[in-house]
């Protein structure tokens, strides 16, 4: 795949997660003013679940940001495009589908059975 291609993915998934970051951030600073007296502790429990899953979520996105960040940095490098355990190119379908991927399809496949 072409390089300003890559960086131009890259940098639109980095723009599109730090907004969705926000937007969970400032979702929790208003629920966090909600008054939790007159609630029943079932609906308190409801709502420390959502944030809790929110605080999931946005620790995933600031992985991936990670990520992101990581892959322009490769950008201009001989490893760009390449996998880190084997060297082979990757793929254009599966840098189009994971522009920050660092792992060919099967290392991936190998990395994510044994965690």
């Amino acid at each position: 795949m072409d390089e300003s291609k890559l960086r131009s993915i890259l940098e639109q998934e980095k723009e599109r997660l730090q907004a969705l970051q926000r937007s969970l951030t400032e979702d929790d600073d208003q629920s966090a003013e909600l008054s939790t007296v007159d609630q029943h502790p079932a609906d308190v429990g409801s709502e420390v679940f959502e944030r809790e899953k929110d605080l999931a979520i946005a620790d995933n996105f600031g992985f991936q940001l990670d990520e992101i960040e990581a892959a322009l940095k490769r950008l201009g490098t001989d490893a760009v495009g390449r996998c880190e355990t084997c060297g082979k190119v990757i793929q254009d379908a599966r840098l189009e589908a994971i522009p920050w991927t660092r792992f060919c399809v099967e290392h991936q496949a190998e990395l994510d059975q044994t965690g």
